[in-house]
């Protein structure tokens, strides 16, 4: 993220494999900041625009395959088109973003999942948004087992790929946290719920004081 646009907002993402609860997770995380009095914007990527709104229909609903290269290149589509709509806009107005999925996302599901090449599609992934990437990102981890025991019996496309596919996932996510530690903050899903939220409080909270502050 660029100096100007990082001294102005704050943008936190949660990151997860399937079942790991970070949609609830995000809309909780936003509603508890505003009632700290933040300003905050929620969205999902995809989804919180138009063109977003559509690819989501297309990628988690396609009659017909697609290939990872295909859903990657969708995904980057969409989301420089939050980044200019959305997220861009609210972060030069002070905003904090707090967003239900990102770039991680792709590299983890298209290229470690789908077995592209994850350094490359990261590259572009960065390129075509500008370098926008998150002040930090909460990443939920969860077993591949215990993550398909939360599943509602009707899936999306997404959710019916193999165990072998979300492992690899899983596994992507870490190495992703692993490469990038000041940004990527790890909690453990599996844990109750009120557990997980605490500690994304705790963790969200303390970097927002020390923004301001400056320690």
């Amino acid at each position: 993220m660029s100096k100007k646009v990082q001294r102005n907002g704050f943008f936190i993402t949660l990151e997860g494999p399937e079942g790991s609860g970070k949609s609830s997770q995000a809309r909780w995380l936003a509603q508890r900041l505003r009632r700290e009095g933040f300003r905050v914007v929620a969205m999902r990527d995809p989804g919180s625009t138009a063109l977003g709104r559509a690819l989501r229909r297309v990628l988690l609903h396609a009659p017909a395959p697609l290939s990872p290269l295909q859903e990657a290149l969708l995904f980057i589509g969409g989301r420089v088109a939050l980044v200019e709509k959305r997220i861009l806009p609210a972060l030069r107005a002070g905003r904090i973003v707090v967003c239900d999925r990102f770039h991680d996302s792709t590299v983890a599901y298209q290229g470690f999942g789908g077995r592209l090449e994850t350094r490359r599609l990261d590259r572009l992934g960065r390129r075509a948004i500008g370098d926008i990437m998150p002040t930090m990102t909460i990443l939920l981890d969860l077993p591949v087992a215990a993550g398909f025991a939360r599943l509602h019996r009707s899936r999306d496309r997404m959710e019916r790929k193999g165990r072998a596919f979300h492992a690899r996932v899983r596994r992507g996510f870490l190495a992703l946290a692993r490469r990038d530690p000041r940004r990527f903050a790890v909690i453990r899903a599996a844990q109750p719920p009120e557990t997980v939220r605490r500690q994304i409080e705790s963790i969200v909270l303390q970097r927002l004081v020390s923004r301001v502050t400056g320690h």
